[in-house]
């Protein structure tokens, strides 16, 4: 008796995209690369393992371009190609030219730091880590299932844990990594276990398919969803430095080498942020009354805990500039948790989301431009404390100007018009989805920064105590501060472009 005829199965091989997946790919590749190459490359030659990375971040960030024509999808569903795990947008765009950029940056100024450095850090290990993390970093606003966001989320975190604690024989280092990944590892098992409520409601890990399941799900299993929701954010809250998931900054960002603390800084924010942008306004839209709520009161916590500590650092206590800037990073982040709070109670999310994808282009610019004037003046001054930048201008007059025109961007105020621009977007953004109440907290805040911001910048121009120390400015250090200057500059001449820049498509 012949067996019946079985339809054949459906095929399970996924076709891939390479021109879309091409910015990650490109610096994972090259970090495989720099790893074998330090095997082979002679101790004084070491120096060519910086300059591959550069060039593999530049040219990640170069593929970007390609990308601009139009949207594109890969590792889809066979059947049905409208549900993926990779999608290339404006969106995904926007937060990748940051992603790469600032790691580009961050890229630049550690080839000096390594040079200074002494062989306490190890070249090849250090390098390929920064390359693994940023590989991470730049796939993570591109996943659109919670497996990929996660696997991509610690891609980008792992390694930093590594290069938090790099230096050899630094106890500051070690404690500072161990306290990185301790609150990190916490954080994202409350993610993950967030993530299995969901998938256990909704049956599926794809984003616009539990947008669309998860508003269906069975009455007995609301409470189990709500509470997935909530447990999901923790993760993202965590990256972001919101508070209270904040309290690892400043020990971490005194501890690591000085240009990743400002890898941290921006990178790591652009990492937070955008994954929470993906698991809030893609994938639970329904459940804004719970999130909504939650990141509103986490937005005012968070710009009023990281003011209110800035404000607190005293000027002649070593790594003052760093702890400043560590806590500054905090309020900043109460800012961009503004417009994706706002999102929750807005007819247009899509508007509110460009707000916070806007600041976070601003922020990255200027803040790693204060970082690279810190690393400059960090390398004949150790302690860093913001007593050292008394009387910078009389000794280096452009580096002096140009940490002015960072610091007055940070604080929104003129010239720094991006920086008001920005400010204005996300006040904006608060007032037309009825959040009043936090527009006054952000205004108030506005205020507070301003003195420690204002306080800094002053400083610079008085006259120094004793003879003005000259401060010899490496290439490469030129070249991180000269992009970031010429980028502040230029947004400030035409604040406009970065709206239009950052008007996403996430639905």
């Amino acid at each position: 008796m012949s067996s019946p005829v079985q339809p054949p199965a459906a095929s399970l091989v996924q076709s891939v995209d390479w021109l879309a997946i091409a910015p990650p790919t490109i610096v994972a590749v090259v970090a495989l690369v720099v790893l074998v190459a330090d095997l082979f490359v002679a101790e004084h030659r070491k120096a060519v393992l910086g300059w591959t990375s550069v060039a593999g971040l530049a040219a990640a960030t170069l593929m970007l371009l390609p990308l601009l024509d139009g949207d594109r999808s890969t590792f889809c569903l066979t059947g049905d190609t409208t549900v993926c795990s990779y999608t290339a947008d404006r969106f995904t765009l926007v937060i990748q030219f940051l992603v790469l950029g600032g790691a580009l940056l961050a890229a630049l100024l550690s080839v000096t730091a390594l040079k200074d450095a002494r062989k306490e850090l190890p070249e090849g290990e250090y390098w390929f880590l920064l390359l693994s993390s940023a590989a991470g970093a730049a796939l993570l606003p591109a996943s659109r299932d919670l497996a990929t966001l996660i696997v991509a989320l610690e891609v980008a975190s792992l390694p930093a844990f590594a290069l938090v604690g790099l230096r050899y024989g630094d106890r500051k280092s070690s404690e500072a990594a161990l306290k990185f990944f301790l609150s990190s590892v916490t954080a994202t098992a409350v993610s993950l276990m967030g993530i299995s409520f969901v998938y256990a409601t909704t049956g599926t890990l794809y984003l616009t398919q539990v947008a669309d399941r998860i508003q269906h799900v069975d009455g007995q299993f609301h409470t189990l969803a709500q509470t997935g929701v909530v447990l999901t954010l923790v993760g993202f809250a965590f990256k972001t430095a919101a508070v209270p998931f904040h309290f690892w900054v400043p020990d971490t960002y005194v501890g690591a080498p000085l240009p990743i603390a400002a890898y941290l800084s921006v990178i790591g924010k652009a990492v937070g942020f955008s994954g929470l942008i993906l698991v809030t306004v893609v994938a639970l839209p329904s459940y804004a009354d719970v999130w909504g709520p939650a990141l509103a009161a986490l937005a005012a916590l968070t710009m009023t805990v990281g003011n209110a500590g800035a404000l607190r650092q005293q000027a002649t206590r070593a790594y003052s500039a760093v702890r400043l800037l560590a806590w500054s990073s905090v309020g900043q982040a109460g800012y961009l948790l503004v417009p994706i709070a706002a999102a929750a109670y807005s007819g247009d999310a899509e508007k509110s989301i460009g707000s916070t994808v806007a600041y976070a282009l601003m922020y990255g610019a200027v803040n790693l431009g204060a970082f690279a004037v810190a690393a400059l003046v960090g390398r004949t001054k150790t302690p860093n404390r913001i007593a050292d930048y008394r009387g910078l201008y009389a000794s280096s007059p452009l580096s002096a100007l140009l940490l002015a025109f960072f610091l007055l961007c940070l604080a929104g105020l003129p010239p720094g018009i991006i920086g008001l621009f920005a400010k204005v977007t996300v006040f904006s953004a608060a007032v037309d989805a009825g959040l009043g109440w936090l527009a006054v907290v952000m205004a108030v805040n506005v205020v507070i920064a301003l003195f420690y911001y204002l306080q800094w910048t002053a400083l610079l121009f008085r006259a120094p105590e004793g003879e003005p120390e000259k401060h010899r400015v490496p290439g490469p250090v030129t070249a991180a501060i000269a992009l970031t200057a010429v980028l502040g500059i230029a947004l400030s001449g035409a604040p406009q472009l970065v709206l239009r820049f950052t008007d996403t498509q996430l639905f």
